[in-house]
Order: C-alpha cells, then structure tokens, then sequence
C-alpha cells in the first residue's frame, strides 16, 4: 500500500527451523540487553555510510529509546514473555474452563455476554484489576464441556465513566465473521474446534535468493466471488511451484470490514478473514507450502487501523487514546484510519504480540510490514517528495516512536526466529532501514525497490521505444543502498489496480483482447508487447536488486485490471479474480510469457545472481539500445532496440573460456522468432574490452536477451 498517490518514490545514492507439532523460540529468556547491544550507542552504521556522520546524534538518541525500551520488556521476562499477549489476553482454554481477559482502562464496568448466556449483559460480570485489566473465568459445564460452546458468538459489553454502555467486539478475538445480508458489521466467534490442524510439514530454510510471489486469496478465482484458502492450496499452490517463486507474500489475511481495501483497513488483529475461510484452512495451506518447499509471509498491517467502532479497535473502552493518539496525531487524513500510538506500553505488547501470534499459530516465516513510509514520519510522506536530502531522516518529522518500535519489532523477530524474513514497503529511501539494529539499523532484511515499477510505467507512459534512456534504465535499478538488501519488482498490486494499467496493458492494450490468440496473425503491438514484457522482467530480475517480486496473474500478462466490488462498479467481481483459464489455454499467447517467468525462475535458481554481489555494467550504448552487465559469472545482454539487430556484436566478459546459452528470451516456446540457436558457442577473445579484460561476439536480434553462462 503506497502511502499516497503524491508521494515521490526517492532511489537512494549510494537456522531454526519449525519444530512439528509445537514452534518453540530459537532462544531463551534474556537479559534487557546483550553484552554487544549494552556496549553499542547506534552508531555503528556510520562505518558503511559516512554521510550518516553529522547525524550521529539522532542515531544515539534512537538507540537510547530502543535500549529504554529493551529494558522495560526485560522486567516481563524479555520478548519470550512480553511477546506471548495473546496467551494472557483473549480467550484462554483449559482443561477446567475458559478465562477471559481484556485491557479497558477507561472502562468502570465489564460484562462478557453472547449465544452462551442468552446474550444477558448483566449475567457475567467481569472482575477488575489495578491496571486496567477486566477478567472472567468460565467453568466448564457439569458434563466437562466448555460454557461457551465453538463457533458461537460472543461480545464485551462495559460502561463508560458516564454510566452509558458500550458494546464491542473482543479485541484480541481470533475469529469474526460478517454477514451482509444483515449487516456489514462483523461478529466475534469463539473458535474452539474439536479437532485442531496437526502439521505435517517443517518449514523450508530461508531463501538465499529471494522470489516472492504476491497473493491475494480472494482474487485467486477465475469465478466471479471471493476465493477460499482452500481452493488456493489446490490450485494455485501448485503453480506458484512450478514457476518457481520459493516465497509466497499473502495479502489481505488480517480481517478488514471493507474487501475493496485491499486488506489495508484492519478491524480485527488477530483473526484471519474468514471470507476466505477458517483457521485450520489457513494452517492448511501455509503447511501445504512449507511442504512444496515454499516460504509464506504475511502482508501485515501496523501502520494504522481501521477507524470502525463497532467491530474494531477505535474507541474500544470509550475512549480515543487505548491503543491510539489522541487528537489529529491519531488519524490518517488520507487513508481515514487511526494511528497507533508506539509509545503506549500495552500498544507495543498488542503489536509484538500480534507478530508472534502469526509466528506461532499460523507458522508464517515472516512479514511485509505495510506503509512504513507512513510510519516513520510525522508528515506520513503525504503529499511529501523526498529529495534524499539526510535531514529529511533525521530531523523532526521523523516519529522516532514509531522507528523503534519497528526496530523492537525486527529485534524480536530475528532473535527468536532467526530465519524469519522481514521485507520494508518504504518509498522514502530511509538509510540504515536495513542494517542490524545491533549496529543502529532499523533492523529489516529487505525493502521494496519501489522505484523501479515508477521508472518502467513512466517509461511505457511518456516515452517512444527509440526514446528510451539505457543509462537511466539501469541507474535506477542499480541506485540502491550499499549492504541494504532490496527485492526488486517491475509491478506490484498497486500498478494492477483500476486506475492504472498493468505492464501487459500499457503495452498491448486492447489488442489482448483480438490478438493474443496463436490461430491470428501475430501483430507489430503483440510482438512488441510479448519482447518487451519478457525484456522488462528479466534485466529487473537480474540487475534490480537482491530479490525479485511478482503480483498473481503479472507473470503472465493478465489481462485488464484489478477492481473489487463496490458501489462504483455495481458490486461487480468481474475485475476482481485472476483469469487462469486464459494462461491454461494453449492456443492463446498467455502461455509464452508465463513459459518465460518459470525459465527465468529456474536461470536464476542455476546461476545464484540474486544472492550474488551487485553486477558490474560493462555497456550501456544509447544509440544501439544495447545493455551488457554480468552478475554470478552469468554475462546479460539486452537488445532493447526496435528494430535494429547487430551481428558480431562485441560484449566484455569476466573470464576467458566458451560461454553457452542459459536463457534465450527469442525462444518460440517463449514467443519469440527462434533467431538465435540455443546450440550456439561464444569463444572469449583476450583482449581488454567494455573494462573487461576478455570479450565475445554475439549475434544480438531487436527486442532480444541473453543470458550466457561460461561452459563448466
């Protein structure tokens, strides 16, 4: 979720694995801080950037606000045990009854009530103590069954300093469920089924280079409804695999009232949508993925909530600073949401706890944490171009609550799973967001190049084919930060949305709709179309950064746009589900592009050039549209000229010896002319070229790439 359409993307200068049935932490209770942490001030990260210097104080002053707060997560056992909320909170079912705890501080009175007791407010009042924590224990039935009975509906009803009564949905509730055709308002479900999801699998070790496959549920239907975790695990799974994505990024899992937010309003934290279906479906299918060797990471969603009253977090004890700020600090002026307030003890319990639910009950490997760009300013990059300018992260509109409580957040996280995958979706070009926290990092593994999908659709908007800029190209997917990883990506969810059009549509438009099948002529715009898709994902893939990442459908060309149902479009689902049946039909040219990304995928798993240093660039000729860079001893040419093809073309190359064809994107299997024989040998010349100490010559078609590899 891109924190504002005004917003200005800035492109910086410059194992345990888990355990089956239960996950337990890689470690042990700690003390507040380790012997390296206590001798550290944050200011370690100026050693890989030095223009970080001047701003040393701003480093320590942070780093003394995560150390404070280190402490303070130390007198309740550490993360281990301040991390577990949702073991002390909620529901909690024993073998003698359920108990029942919630956090209403501004509250006078509680009562637990719903389907159990006939929804009496008054029958079961809730007993209070010093800190505001009201709490009920339920024994079971005289027959050994629990007094709350599964799937049946349960709510909180307290009173206000006022006298006046309030009724809400448990806050750390693992199930709500919502029927429209009475209400848009969700209902609180105890979930206490029978019989509980046994693993099967263990997690796969984390990725060394990082292909994510961005997944929204709901939309993963060729029908026109929302789809189900389980219609997932059978159908989509298992193409996720075959084209060779080793991580799946799940969007839209924590519950939201509205679908068309795209999953970005949350009302309910702790409960997966039951749009898509029940818990033990959700298990189900992270399982089934850790099963086929695939790594599944949640989108979640901390930056903000949504403002809902009735079925959220807003105002849940009656006031409006529980778990927020109060006033305008505490809203979202754009995006109509409230804003956490990191700085509120029982906020970061809530949120932390939040993380390690998802680790431990759902068994994800890691996150994607929505709008960090939103959180780290003040300004929450509203209409704001950042400029690169240092000041601009260091000064004061930067909420150093909310940086430290991201940097809690990853210290947690890879402290007591360290293979866990933290990913930043930051347009600011933040420094240090991905170093150690250790070393006075925010602590993330990767961010999101978002840049890049900024260049190609203003690239494909504004500019000719003989216009294209190959230095600019390449500058922006090289400008990255140094020894900060970035996953790179030509298009994500939000290039999908109505309003704006895919890479596939920008370039093919209404042509996808009378020519992409193979029994019609091939057309200049379809031809174009299939080179350039396949040119843009490749040199994305290989020069832009340290992982690559692809919305559902994208791989392929899917067709249109992506719309949910709304009041503006009739309630349609037309736009919302992914078309399958248009890649899985062999006589449309879908399956070219879709044939390309798994042989792209399987280069990349060969070769190791995402986990491997950045690529030198030894050509970028402006004139030619020739690109030549190698990376993981593979050398990638690109051709991006329209219709000029050069023949002994000379290309630098690192070492001495034959080089072979790995991939080919002018393979007709890939729709392509089958102008370059994939039998062809390249012999190095010794003799400097390109700042190459070695060169070949290359037979290189229009709208071509190659991707050689030196023969073993």
């Amino acid at each position: 979720m891109t924190t504002s359409k005004k917003s200005k993307a800035y492109s910086p200068v410059k194992p345990a694995v888990h355990d089956i049935p239960a996950k337990a932490p890689a470690t042990a209770p700690s003390p507040p801080l380790s012997p390296v942490e206590d001798n550290q001030d944050g200011t370690g990260v100026i050693g890989l950037d030095p223009w970080l210097e001047p701003y040393k104080g701003g480093l320590i002053h942070r780093y003394s606000q995560y150390k404070s707060w280190k402490h303070k997560i130390a007198l309740e056992g550490g993360y281990e045990k301040f991390s577990r909320g949702y073991e002390k909170f909620g529901f909690q079912i024993t073998k003698t009854g359920i108990t029942y705890r919630e956090w209403a501080p501004n509250a006078i009175g509680a009562y637990l009530f719903g389907d159990f007791n006939n929804w009496n407010p008054l029958s079961h009042p809730m007993k209070r103590d010093q800190y505001g924590v009201y709490e009920i224990e339920l024994p079971n039935n005289a027959d050994g069954t629990p007094a709350i009975q599964h799937n049946s509906k349960v709510k909180i009803t307290m009173v206000k300093p006022d006298g006046s009564r309030i009724d809400r949905l448990p806050a750390w509730i693992h199930r709500v469920t919502q029927d429209l055709s009475v209400s848009p308002t969700y209902d609180a479900i105890f979930w206490n089924p029978p019989t509980k999801y046994q693993w099967k699998n263990k997690a796969p070790r984390k990725p060394t280079s990082l292909k994510v496959y961005e997944a929204h549920v709901g939309i993963a239907t060729t029908e026109g409804r929302v789809g189900l975790f389980t219609e997932f695990t059978a159908n989509v799974l298992p193409r996720i695999k075959k084209l060779g994505y080793n991580t799946i990024q799940l969007m839209a899992v924590m519950e939201h009232a509205y679908y068309a937010s795209f999953g970005y309003q949350v009302t309910n934290f702790f409960a997966a949508s039951s749009r898509y279906g029940n818990p033990e479906e959700l298990k189900e299918l992270i399982d089934t993925a850790h099963g086929l060797g695939i790594t599944v990471l949640l989108d979640v969603v901390h930056s903000h909530a949504c403002k809902n009253v009735l079925d959220g977090l807003n105002n849940f004890d009656g006031s409006e600073h529980q778990y927020f700020h109060e006033g305008p600090k505490g809203r979202h002026e754009l995006w109509d949401s409230r804003l956490f307030n990191y700085s509120s003890y029982e906020t970061m319990r809530f949120l932390l706890s939040n993380l390690r639910f998802y680790m431990e009950e759902y068994r994800f490997d890691g996150f994607r944490f929505d709008g960090v760009t939103s959180m780290m300013y003040l300004h929450h990059g509203i209409g704001y171009g950042f400029s690169g300018n240092y000041n601009e992260y260091f000064g004061d509109t930067v909420d150093i609550e909310a940086v430290v409580y991201l940097m809690l957040a990853n210290d947690m996280l890879h402290t007591l799973y360290p293979e866990s995958i933290t990913i930043a979706e930051d347009v600011s070009g933040m420094p240090t967001l991905c170093r150690p926290v250790s070393e006075g990092g925010v602590g993330f593994d990767y961010r999101l190049s978002m840049a890049v999908p900024d260049m190609w659709i203003k690239l494909l908007k504004e500019k000719s084919d003989d216009e294209w800029d190959i230095g600019n190209i390449v500058f922006t997917l090289t400008n990255r930060r140094y020894k900060e990883p970035s996953i790179a990506y030509c298009e994500s969810h939000d290039q999908a949305l109505v309003g704006d059009k895919t890479i596939a549509f920008w370039l093919m438009d209404k042509e996808m709709y009378t020519h992409m099948s193979t029994l019609t002529h091939l057309t200049p715009i379809i031809d174009r179309g299939l080179a350039l898709h396949k040119l843009i994902r490749l040199v994305t893939h290989a020069l832009g950064g340290e992982g690559y990442l692809t919305f559902i459908g994208n791989e392929f060309g899917h067709p249109e746009w992506l719309d949910f149902p709304r009041a503006g479009n009739n309630s349609s689902f037309h736009y919302a589900r992914r078309q399958w049946n248009v890649v899985d039909d062999h006589l449309l040219r879908y399956k070219f592009l879709n044939e390309f990304d798994a042989a792209m995928n399987r280069a990349e798993e060969q070769i190791g050039w995402l986990s491997a240093p950045q690529a030198y660039v030894s050509l970028k000729h402006e004139g030619d549209k020739v690109l030549a860079f190698d990376r993981a001893g593979a050398v990638f040419i690109f051709n991006l000229h329209p219709t000029q093809s050069f023949a002994d073309y000379r290309i630098g190359v690192p070492e001495a010896g034959e080089y072979m064809i790995a991939l080919n994107s002018d393979e007709s299997q890939y729709g392509g002319h089958n102008r370059v024989s994939n039998d062809s040998k390249f012999f190095t010349t010794p003799e400097p070229w390109a700042g190459r100490n070695h060169f070949i010559q290359v037979y290189i078609p229009c709208r071509t790439a190659l991707v050689l590899v030196k023969k073993a």
